[in-house]
């Protein structure tokens, strides 16, 4: 599972065995999110966040979007 970002309190992630289709696993103490980087950014699923905290790993993620679609590719061989 390798760190792509450590930004504050949240760790951003892939999982090295997982589905094909290009995603972000962000976590916290508290919880955990994963969004779809393509072909926009949009929540896949979530445990233990609160709107406001989604909605700022939202605007993160899309901020942080190319570097971590390049992350992807490069981990994964793409």
């Amino acid at each position: 599972m390798p760190t792509i970002l450590i930004l504050g309190k949240y760790r951003f992630f892939f999982n090295s065995r997982e589905e094909t289709r290009m995603h972000i696993h962000i976590n916290t103490a508290d919880g955990t999110a994963k969004f779809w980087l393509e072909p926009v950014v949009s929540l896949a699923d979530f445990y233990n966040m609160t709107t406001k905290e989604l909605s700022e790993l939202k605007q993160i993620t899309e901020t942080k979007q190319n570097e971590f679609i390049s992350a992807w590719q490069q981990h994964f061989n793409q």
